[in-house]
């Protein structure tokens, strides 16, 4: 899901409160729901329809997650894929050039051989569930700290290795913790990682709006991209797919989102909150805002760092609305108010029990201990992932050196990102010929290593160690300017030669990278044996004290795993006190567009205006329970027939990162009636179309 406006964030708050302060069971039909516990009979109350395991199994199996972040669905028996312009954007232009910038024109494969392969994509089916929580709790059990997390890490190690996940790269097996640790599960997923794009619209259309309009409805957005998943150069057989609705919605209309929702923090205690109000989002905010303020004097320097930067630009600006309108839920003093009184109320319900007092009782004493030193560690730790993160030079040089070593471990013994299972990730996007733009990779290392000398100041023992004497301009530009590292094949040597070819290597990102790993690798195993071990330990003794209270009635914060929200096309009430219509149309798609950015209308559009029926919804907004990740979920009928397409969530949506409020938090999708019309007037990708109609 993109990022929204933030200048209203205290309204999301206050709408919440409502909600939030009702008791469980009043909220029970909402939330994001696994796939093996959703709540179908409150559907059938609710709604008249009751999900059956045959339909649940054949949503699920017809869902994909896109493991860069999005979610997915098939849409043809021929491995059609249907997601958001904004989560192929990457693809798009990884796969542009100086010459022809596909981002801006748009991308249609007009013949099958015209489908193009997206650089290090993967796409995840889902085809099982199984419960591993008695194994990886024996596992962990009497362990603290590091004990605690090489116990943990060596189990999920082997768990992912028993599916078959480290000699076949077609499987992926991920151990999941849900509820915080009260349920783990293991996750099987069919790998595809020959991905290739047939369509995205122009960039203009397919973010119609641009940052005005972000988290906001009425939306008037054409924001999909379309793939295609192939084995042995082939397209893939995909027996399970969503079927497109001949007629649409309607108001009131049952819909379900089936999709990968990246994360909430609902179940988080207040210490845990309080922290992210008064520690993470000052910290943060700030240094988002001075990067995009870099990036948008870098897009100013000529159209190609126009053109480079513009991805990331999108993406730091999504970010930055997202986090600053949660911190003003944290701030808004009667939202606040209903999670202090939510944890009251579990805990009495703790102590009224003297078994779950004797387990639980201290637990939220326990972290909120934890914060403190949270607070003194986090800067280090978060200062070396922030180079880690920014730097995509410098995380190449950091993993080709990890991978060295890393294999010659047992795989039990390895740290998780480097199992046999997630090497196959690792080497994918190691040789993946993804264009590397060193003017913008220079300002992202520069820029990562001047908020480490801020963070830590310069006489700090790490950041001398860093930069060595050297300026963090110097240092970035010696480094990006002399490495070799943005050449594929020089990385797949590396990789292939293992850690003799690391040792070997007289690359200056390599050596700067192996001088520091074992500095990062000691600042990461503190903070993970000193903070996220007991905490941990103590949200599992929570967890299990909230299933004694309230079981599995309530659904678990979101992972990015495949989870299924209902809800209903439904219409809200704006801050002004307006009543928001749940559908705009194409007629107001053009009404809206005033040819000066960020509502400029593509060439195409305009060439196809008196083709196109104005009345045809355009986008709608639905009461279903979603949040990042979600980008690109379906959204499905009753018949699991596509009614339209995820891209969004309006303003009041901010505030489910920490609770949802079912009388304005929206969800937004294109309208599968749009997408069609588009697709077919607009864009005359009739050879897509026929494939979509025949699935029907």
């Amino acid at each position: 899901m993109k990022i929204g406006r933030f200048s209203s964030a205290r309204a999301v708050a206050g709408l919440i409160v409502l909600l939030v302060a009702l008791p469980l069971a009043a909220r029970a039909d909402e939330g994001m729901w696994t796939f093996d516990n959703f709540p179908s009979k409150a559907v059938a109350q609710k709604y008249g329809f009751e999900p059956s395991p045959a339909w649940l199994k054949h949503v699920q199996s017809s869902s994909l997650r896109i493991a860069q972040g999005c979610s997915a669905s098939f849409v043809s028996p021929q491995g059609l894929v249907m997601t958001n312009h904004h989560c192929v954007v990457e693809c798009v232009e990884q796969l542009s050039t100086p010459q022809q910038n596909l981002v801006q024109s748009g991308y249609i494969a007009r013949k099958p051989e015209d489908e193009r392969p997206c650089p290090a994509f993967e796409l995840d089916q889902l085809t099982a569930i199984q419960d591993v929580t008695a194994a990886v709790k024996a596992a962990t059990a009497g362990k603290t700290g590091d004990a605690s997390n090489l116990a943990l890490r060596a189990e999920q190690a082997k768990l992912q290795q028993s599916c078959g996940s480290s000699s076949d790269k077609s499987v992926r097996c991920d151990v999941v913790s849900l509820y915080h640790g009260g349920v783990y599960a293991l996750y099987h997923y069919k790998r595809y990682n020959d991905v290739r794009l047939v369509f995205a619209p122009e960039y203009d259309i397919g973010q119609f709006g641009g940052d005005p309009d972000n988290f906001n409805f009425p939306r008037w957005d054409f924001d999909i991209g379309l793939l295609r998943a192939y084995e042995n150069g082939k397209p893939v057989s995909s027996p399970d797919y969503l079927h497109w609705s001949k007629n649409g919605s309607s108001a009131g209309e049952l819909v379900f989102v089936p999709g990968n929702p990246g994360g909430t923090r609902r179940e988080l205690t207040v210490a845990q909150l309080e922290y992210l109000r008064d520690h993470s989002y000052p910290n943060e905010l700030p240094e988002l805002a001075q990067y995009r303020g870099q990036l948008e004097q870098f897009e100013r320097r000529g159209p190609e760092q126009g053109r480079e930067a513009h991805e990331t630009l999108f993406f730091v600006e999504n970010q930055y609305k997202a986090d600053q309108g949660r911190e003003q839920a944290l701030l808004d003093p009667r939202f606040f108010a209903t999670k202090v009184a939510a944890e009251k109320r579990l805990r009495a319900a703790v102590a009224a029990k003297p078994a779950l007092q004797r387990e639980a009782g201290t637990a939220w004493d326990d972290i909120a201990k934890l914060q403190g030193l949270r607070a003194q560690l986090g800067p280090r730790y978060n200062a070396i992932q922030g180079l880690e993160f920014l730097s995509s030079l410098f995380g190449d040089a950091q993993a080709l050196v990890r991978a060295g070593e890393e294999r010659t471990k047992p795989n039990a013994q390895r740290l998780p990102e480097y199992t046999d299972q997630a090497l196959v990730n690792v080497q994918q996007q190691i040789e993946a010929p993804i264009p590397v733009y060193k003017d913008l990779e220079t300002l992202n290392l520069e820029f990562a290593l001047a908020q480490m000398r801020r963070d830590l100041g310069t006489d700090d023992p790490l950041v001398r160690k860093v930069l060595g004497g050297e300026s963090p301009q110097q240092l970035a530009e010696r480094l990006v300017s002399q490495t070799k590292l943005d050449d594929p094949a020089v990385r797949k040597a590396l990789y292939d030669g293992g850690a003799a070819a690391i040792a070997a290597s007289t690359d200056p990102m390599i050596r700067f990278a192996a001088s520091l790993d074992p500095d990062f690798r000691s600042i990461r195993k503190s903070y993970e044996a000193q903070i996220d071990a007991p905490t941990r330990a103590a949200a599992e003794r929570i967890a299990r004290a909230r299933f004694a209270v309230y079981g599995t009635s309530v659904d678990p914060d979101a992972t990015f795993t495949a989870r299924l929200s209902y809800g209903a096309v439904k219409g809200f009430t704006d801050a002004q006190g307006r009543f928001v219509q749940p559908y705009t149309t194409i007629g107001g798609l053009f009404d809206r567009s005033s040819q000066a950015p960020p509502y400029v209308l593509p060439a195409s559009w305009i060439a196809a205006k008196a083709a196109l029926d104005m009345a045809t919804p355009m986008n709608l907004a639905s009461t279903n329970d979603i949040i990042g990740g979600n980008s690109g979920s379906p959204l499905i009928d009753r018949d699991a027939n596509v009614v339209g397409l995820i891209f969004d969530g309006n303003i009041f949506s901010l505030g489910g990162d920490f609770g949802y409020d079912p009388t304005a938090n929206r969800a937004v999708s294109v309208d599968s009636r749009a997408l069609l019309e588009g697709l077919g007037k607009v864009y005359h990708l009739d050879r897509i179309v026929q494939e979509i109609e025949a699935a029907r």
